[in-house]
């Protein structure tokens, strides 16, 4: 695990971009879901678990697996 893990990383602006892509995307998702899955206890577990994979999301746009912070979206190491 990379020391930087835990603290907080500012986003270069490519990476904001793409975050926020990212964001439009899981709420249009959420929103789909809100319409065609019978309110319930299921309902509020999928919705739950694509606000998770939102916020995974955007710490895999950041770092890599091992914490590391990415230079830019497209690298790879």
């Amino acid at each position: 695990m990379h020391a930087s893990t835990f603290d907080y990383l500012q986003p270069t602006e490519t990476q904001r971009e793409h975050m926020t892509d990212m964001r439009s995307a899981f709420h249009e998702l959420s929103i789909k879901v809100g319409q065609l899955v019978p309110p319930g206890t299921d309902r509020d577990h999928v919705i739950r678990l694509v606000r998770d994979a939102a916020m995974w999301a955007n710490v895999a746009i950041t770092r890599h697996a091992d914490g590391q912070p990415r230079k830019d979206l497209g690298a790879e190491a």
